[in-house]
C-alpha cells in the first residue's frame, strides 16, 4: 500500500521543464537513501520510452528495468511544483509521485492512485497545498470499495428457509474477510425482508469491516417461505454511505424482477447476471497477456480502442467481479487491477456490438502495443488452423537425451501409453445426482487404491500408494468439488477442477521434491475420473517391453508386471518424481523427461534404454543393437556377482577402506538395507517423520522411530540428517512466510534455530535412541560456522544433561556441505565439526545455478562438472587436515563413473539407495588407490562435465 509520511513530501518546489523536474526527483531519491546517483538516467530513459503522466496533474516518474540495481529500497519521494510544469506530452503536471521500485510496485502505486484522477478540481488543490499533511491527504486512498464477486455468492445452498440463506450468506461474507462474529449475530437475530418477486434482504450495519453483498440462491428452485417465493437473498453488510453502489446494482435487479431466472445458475452466470448483462448483451472473453497486466501503457492503448468504438464498451474482470466499468475510462481499466492471465468481460449492445467486441478483444489479444507470448491462447475461439509445430520423431539409430533416473540398460519394444481421454459433460442440472454418482466413485477408488496396496511390489510402493489413500480421502478437495457440482458443474468437471486447482498450487511450490507432488494428485483424479466416465486402461503386451507414458504414477507401478518392463520412458518429470523413485526402488532402468517426441513412436518398435546415462535409442542399427546385448549380458552377471558378494568389506582393489552406506527415507527400511549389504546409513532423512503428523512429533514418538533404525543397524552407525524443512518443503504446523526463493530462504537450519526446542526435542531424541550404538548428527544447509555454532550450544547442553548411560556415547556432530560457501569455509568448519557429508544433489544445482529438476536444464546439472569436484576436493584436504572423514550422500556417489573419481579426491564415505550397496561396492573392487587419483587428477583437469565424461569414458 502507499503510505506517505511528513519526509516523503516535498513542497513547493519549481523546474523550469520536465527534464529539470526528474533531475529534482532524482535527486530527492538519491538524498533519501533509496538509490544510487545513476537512477536518474532510467528515470529519463523510462520518459523516453513513454510518458508517464497517469492523468489530473500527477506523474508517476520511475526507472527501466534496466535501472533497478541501482535502487538501494523502494520507496517514493512526492514532490509538489505549485507553479506547474508542461510534460512532454503537453499535459501540466503539479504533482511527481517519484518511485524507487526494486521490482513492479509502481504497478500497483498505479493502481492505488487511480481513485485521484476521477476527483474534479484536485489538479487546483494540488497547486494550492500548503502543507505534507493536506498532500498526503489528496493522495490517499478512499474507504474500501464496495465488495461483491464471486467469494460473497453462496450457489445452490440447501436451505430451508430465508433465515438459512441468510447465515449462509453471512458465513460467506465472513470468510471473505467482510465482517466479523458480531455481524453473524446481528444477521441471525433479525428476519430477512420480503422484497417481492422473489427476492429476499438480510442487512445491518454491525460488524463490517468492508461493506458488501452477499448472494444466496437455494437448491430447491420450488423453496417458499409464508406464501412467498425464496428464489435469491441478498444479504448486505452496511457501511455509511459506502455501500451506495451496491444498493443500486440491488435496485437494478428488483427493477428487472427475473428472480426465478437466478434459480440454478453458477456463479459466473449469476455474476454476469448481477452486472447488468441481459439477453441483448454481447459478450466477448478475452485473456490479458501484457507481462505486468492492464498497466497505464496498454491501458490507455484499450480505451483509446474503445473510443473509437461507436457504442459504448464496458468491461469486468471475469475471476468474481459482478462490478463493469466503461472501456472508454483509463482511471477505470487501470483501477481494475486486471494481471497476467486474468480473462476479461467485454460486453456492448446494438446492432453492430459483435464488431465492436471483437475489435477490442483482438487489440488485447495482440498485446495493446506491448510484446506479449500466448497462454494456451488469447480468447474463447480456437484457431481454425492448428499453428503448433508438429512433434518431429526421434531419429533412428541415434541417441536421444532425457534425464537419467534410474540406472540400468533394457533392450526391448516400445509399449506406448496415452493420456486417457475423458470425454464427460462440463455441466449439468441435478447437483445432488452428480453429488452422489461421485460418493460411488471415490468409494471405488479407495477401493481400487486398497486392493493397489495389498499387492503393492515393494516398500516404497505401497508407501506413495498409502499417501494417495490420504489425498483421496482429503475432505478440502471433496468441499471444492462438491461446491462446484452445487454451482452446476457435473460431477466428472467438479472433481477435475478441484483436482487441477491443487495441483496447480502444489507445482507453484519451489521445492521440486514437493512440486512433482502434482504428479500425484492428477494420478488420484484420473483414477476417479475413470470410474465417473468408465475408462479403462489398454492392456499390454504378453512379452517383454519399455513402457513408454506421459508420466508415471505410483498407481500406473503398482500395475506392472515387472516380469515384463525392463524398462520407463517419460515425456514428463524430474530425478524426484515419484515416477524416479519408483523405478529406482523397484531396480526398472528409467529416463524421464525425454519429450513430446517419445509418444509418436510405433507400438513394438525396438528400442534401447540407458537409465545410467540418461539415453533412449529408438531403432536402433543391428551392430548397435549387438553392442548392448553383450553390454546388458555383462551388466547381469555383474549384477548376480556383486550380489553374492554384498557383504565383503568396502574397499578399493588394493584394500583402501571405503565405507558403503544407505541412504533412508524412512526407518522402517534400515533392516531392508543391511540385508543389502549397507555398512551403516549415511543419510537418514528425518523430515518424512516430521511431515507424517499434524502436529511435532514429541520426544517418545521420535525415540521409537529413529531406534527402529539403530536396532536395525545393530552397531553400524546411523547418519541422521536434522529436520530440513523450509518455504520449499513447508509443514502445516510450522508455517513460514512466503518467500519469493526459497531455496535460498528461511529452510535447513536456519529454520531449525527459529525455533530451537524443536531442534532440541529431535538431537534428545537421537541420543536417547542410540544408546549403546553409534551416532552422526548432521545439520544441513549449513552456510559458515556461526550457524553450527549456534546448534552445538544445544548439542553440547544436551551431552551433560543426559546421563551417559541413558544417551549414545559414540557420537558426532558434522554438517552437509550443499551450499557453495561451506565447501570454499571448509578449513573454518573442519577445525570445529566431526564430519563432512557432500549433498552433491543441492551442491551442483547451487553451484551451476540450473534446477535439477529443470525440464531443459536438468542434463545440464552433472555432478561430475569441475567446479563441483573442486568444491569437494577442498572439503576433503580441509578435513583430513584436521583428521575429520569425508562422506558423499547424493546421486553422485552411485554413478559408476563417478566412484574412481570420489574415491580419487579421497572421499571416506559412499552413501547410496540401498538397491545400489552391492554394485558400488563391487565398482569399488574394480581399480586401485593410484588408478582413482589419476582419475581425478585427470576430471579436475577438464573445463566442462561433458569433457570430464568423455575423458572418463575413454580411460
Amino acid at each position: 500500500m502507499l503510505t506517505l509520511g511528513p519526509d516523503d513530501i516535498l513542497l513547493d518546489r519549481h523546474a523550469d521543464d520536465w527534464q529539470a523536474a526528474l533531475d529534482i526527483a532524482a535527486k530527492a531519491l538519491t538524498d533519501a537513501g533509496l538509490v544510487e546517483a545513476e537512477y536518474r538516467d532510467g528515470l529519463h530513459a523510462r520518459e523516453a520510452q513513454s510518458s508517464t503522466y497517469l492523468g489530473n496533474a500527477i506523474a508517476i516518474p520511475h526507472g527501466t528495468p534496466e535501472s533497478r540495481h541501482h535502487v538501494k529500497h523502494t520507496g517514493v519521494r512526492v514532490l509538489q511544483l505549485p507553479k506547474g510544469v508542461q510534460w512532454h506530452d503537453g499535459q501540466t503536471v503539479y504533482v511527481l509521485v517519484t518511485i524507487a521500485a526494486q521490482n513492479d510496485e509502481h504497478l500497483d502505486i498505479l493502481r492505488q492512485l487511480t481513485h485521484v484522477l476521477d476527483r474534479e478540481g484536485v489538479a487546483n488543490q494540488f497547486a494550492s497545498a500548503s502543507s505534507a499533511v493536506e498532500v498526503a491527504r489528496l493522495l490517499s486512498k478512499p474507504a474500501l470499495e464496495p465488495r461483491l464477486d464471486a467469494d460473497t455468492l453462496c450457489i445452490n445452498f440447501p436451505a430451508r428457509d430465508p433465515q438459512e440463506l441468510a447465515l449462509a450468506a453471512a458465513a460467506r461474507l465472513r470468510q471473505s474477510g467482510c465482517v466479523d462474529n458480531a455481524f453473524i449475530s446481528a444477521i441471525a437475530s433479525a428476519s430477512p425482508q420480503w422484497l417481492g418477486k422473489g427476492f429476499w434482504l438480510a442487512s445491518h450495519a454491525q460488524g463490517v469491516t468492508q461493506p458488501a453483498l452477499g448472494v444466496a440462491t437455494p437448491a430447491d428452485p420450488k423453496l417458499e417461505h409464508s406464501g412467498h417465493p425464496v428464489h435469491a437473498l441478498f444479504c448486505l453488510a452496511a457501511s455509511g454511505d459506502a455501500h451506495r453502489p451496491l444498493l443500486e446494482q440491488l435496485l437494478a435487479m428488483l427493477e428487472n424482477g427475473e428472480s426465478d431466472s437466478l434459480v440454478g445458475k453458477s456463479s459466473a452466470q449469476l455474476l454476469a447476471t448481477l452486472a447488468g448483462e441481459t439477453a441483448n448483451t454481447q459478450t466477448r472473453r478475452v485473456r490479458v497477456l501484457n507481462p505486468h497486466g492492464l498497466h497505464a501503457r496498454p491501458a490507455k492503448q484499450l480505451v483509446q480502442v474503445a473510443r473509437a468504438q461507436s457504442m459504448s464498451i464496458n468491461v469486468r474482470l471475469e475471476e468474481g467481479s459482478a462490478s463493469t466499468v466503461s472501456a472508454a475510462s483509463l482511471t477505470k481499466v487501470i483501477g481494475l487491477g486486471a494481471r497476467r492471465g486474468q480473462w476479461l468481460i467485454l460486453s456492448a449492445e446494438g446492432d453492430q456490438a459483435s464488431a465492436a467486441l471483437s475489435t477490442v478483444a483482438a487489440a488485447v489479444e495482440v498485446g495493446l502495443g506491448e510484446k506479449v507470448t500466448p497462454f494456451d491462447g488469447g480468447s474463447d475461439t480456437k484457431s481454425v488452423t492448428n499453428t503448433s509445430k508438429p512433434v518431429e520423431p526421434l531419429v533412428a539409430d541415434a541417441p536421444h537425451t532425457g534425464v537419467a533416473a534410474s540406472p540400468g540398460l533394457a533392450i526391448a519394444p516400445v509399449f506406448v501409453i496415452r493420456p486417457m481421454q475423458f470425454d464427460y459433460a462440463e455441466h449439468a442440472s441435478d447437483p445432488e445426482h452428480e453429488i452422489s454418482r461421485l460418493k460411488v466413485a471415490l468409494k471405488e477408488g479407495a477401493a481400487q487404491l486398497q486392493a493397489l496396496v495389498h499387492n503393492a511390489p515393494g516398500g516404497e510402493v505401497a508407501d506413495i500408494l498409502s499417501m494417495h489413500e490420504e489425498m483421496l480421502d482429503d475432505p478440502e478437495l471433496h468441499h471444492a468439488a462438491i461446491d462446484a457440482i452445487r454451482e452446476g458443474r457435473s460431477a466428472e468437471a467438479g472433481w477435475w477442477n478441484a483436482i487441477e486447482t491443487a495441483a496447480h498450487a502444489q507445482e507453484m511450490l519451489a521445492d521440486r521434491l514437493l512440486a512433482e507432488r502434482a504428479a500425484d494428485l492428477r494420478d488420484v483424479g484420473r483414477r476417479v475420473l475413470g470410474v465417473l466416465c468408465d475408462v479403462q486402461l489398454p492392456e499390454p503386451p504378453d512379452h517383454p517391453y519399455i513402457l513408454v507414458m506421459d508420466d508415471i504414477g505410483p498407481s500406473d507401478v503398482a500395475r506392472l508386471d515387472t516380469s515384463r518392463v525392463r524398462g520407463l520412458l517419460t515425456v514428463r518429470g524430474g530425478a524426484t518424481a515419484h515416477s524416479a523413485i519408483l523405478a529406482r526402488a523397484l531396480g526398472i532402468p528409467a529416463v524421464v523427461g525425454a519429450g513430446e517426441a517419445v509418444m509418436v513412436l510405433h507400438n513394438g518398435s525396438m528400442m534401447i534404454l540407458d537409465g545410467e546415462r540418461g539415453r533412449v535409442t529408438s531403432q536402433p542399427s543391428e551392430e548397435r543393437l549387438q553392442r548392448a546385448e553383450q553390454q546388458l549380458l555383462d551388466q547381469q552377471q555383474r549384477e548376480a556377482d556383486a550380489w553374492k558378494l554384498r557383504f565383503e568389506q568396502a574397499q578399493t582393489r588394493d584394500g583402501h577402506r571405503v565405507e558403503v552406506a544407505a541412504n533412508l527415507g524412512n526407518t522402517a527400511h534400515a533392516a531392508d538395507a543391511v540385508e543389502r549389504g549397507a555398512e551403516g546409513v549415511g543419510l537418514l532423512r528425518t523430515e518424512f517423520l516430521f511431515m507424517a503428523y499434524s502436529s511435532a512429533p514429541d520426544l517418545a514418538t521420535q525415540i521409537a522411530e529413529y531406534r527402529e533404525a539403530t536396532d536395525a543397524l545393530d552397531g553400524r552407525p546411523l547418519v541422521a540428517r536434522t529436520l530440513d524443512v523450509g518455504g520449499d518443503k513447508p509443514l502445516p504446523y510450522w508455517p513460514v512466510p512466503q518467500e519469493d526463493n526459497p531455496f535460498l530462504g528461511l529452510r535447513g537450519i536456519r529454520l531449525a534455530l527459529t525455533q530451537p526446542e524443536v531442534l532440541e526435542t529431535q538431537i534428545r531424541a537421537l541420543l536417547m535412541a542410540a544408546v549403546g550404538r553409534p551416532l552422526r548428527i548432521m545439520l544441513p544447509m549449513v552456510k559458515d560456522v556461526a550457524e553450527f555454532r549456534a546448534a552445538k550450544v544445544i548439542y553440547d547442553r544436551l551431552l551433560s544433561e543426559i546421563p551417559p548411560q541413558q544417551r549414545a556415547t559414540d557420537v558426532q556432530l558434522g554438517v552437509m556441505i550443499e551450499v557453495p560457501s561451506s565447501a570454499l569455509l571448509a578449513p573454518t568448519l573442519a577445525a570445529e565439526v566431526d564430519f563432512f557429508s557432500v549433498g552433491t544433489n543441492d551442491l551442483t544445482q547451487y553451484t551451476l545455478a540450473i534446477d535439477r529438476g529443470h525440464p531443459e536444464l536438468s542434463a545440464q546439472a552433472d555432478g561430475l562438472h569441475p567446479a563441483v569436484l573442486r568444491l569437494i576436493q577442498m572439503t576433503v584436504d580441509a578435513a583430513h587436515a584436521h583428521g575429520k572423514w569425508v562422506g558423499v550422500c547424493g546421486e553422485l556417489a552411485s554413478d559408476a563413473m563417478a566412484v574412481p573419481v570420489l574415491v580419487g579426491l579421497g572421499v571416506d564415505e559412499l552413501s547410496v539407495s540401498a538397491r545400489q550397496i552391492p554394485l558400488v561396492k563391487a565398482r569399488l573392487r574394480e581399480f586401485d588407490l593410484t588408478d582413482a587419483k589419476a582419475t581425478a587428477q585427470l576430471a579436475l583437469s577438464k573445463a566442462t562435465s561433458d569433457e570430464v565424461r568423455d575423458a572418463l569414458e575413454a580411460r
